[in-house]
């Protein structure tokens, strides 16, 4: 079993890791309570390992690695059943700030992508990690990162932009700064 400066180790990592750890677990999972349960399951699995990770240095990257094949497991183990009821229920309304929408807008549109492309986005660019530590961490080779990873992008910003044309298509207006389209005319020749 654990000693007690082991397990002081383990508390006191915690205490100062959760924060950003939780951040990069809301971003592997849609729902916020799922990401705390998530984070939690991942932390669990590290303090039973706590011992056997010799560079204590490298936790963050177990408990990244620990939590993406827990979402993976959950991915797999998904049900999908279909629940009638006799009315739909209202929705809560969002804060109207443009950070917080930009934000879920994000954290939706990130659910159109695989569960693998997603990890690779969250680790890519939300964790900040290199494509050679992105693959390391997946057990990937980073040719594997790098496409996957370029379009994963692709289908976001497809994704962005389908909404965006939704969005003022239903609102009856242009975007702002472009106005209506129009046909391009060919440029007078100098010999016209």
């Amino acid at each position: 079993m654990f000693s007690g400066n082991e397990a002081l180790g383990f508390e006191e990592y915690v205490r100062l890791r959760q924060d950003a750890l939780l951040r990069t677990a809301r971003r592997l999972v849609p729902d916020p309570v799922d990401a705390q349960d998530l984070l939690q399951s991942a932390f669990t699995q590290t303090f039973v390992r706590w011992d056997q990770i010799a560079d204590k240095n490298l936790a963050d990257a177990y408990l990244r690695r620990a939590m993406i094949n827990t979402r993976t497991d959950w991915w797999r183990a998904r049900k999908f059943e279909e629940v009638l009821t006799a009315h739909v229920p209202d929705t809560s309304v969002q804060d109207s700030t443009d950070r917080y929408t930009d934000r879920a807008l994000l954290l939706d549109v990130l659910g159109i992508l695989t569960p693998r492309q997603r990890s690779i986005v969250v680790l890519r660019h939300w964790v900040q990690l290199s494509i050679e530590e992105t693959a390391q961490l997946l057990g990937l080779a980073t040719g594997t990162v790098k496409s996957t990873l370029h379009r994963a992008l692709i289908q976001l910003r497809e994704e962005l932009e389908r909404r965006e044309r939704d969005f003022y298509a239903a609102a009856g207006t242009c975007p702002p700064g472009r106005g209506i389209a129009r046909p391009r005319q060919k440029p007078l020749s100098a010999a016209a």
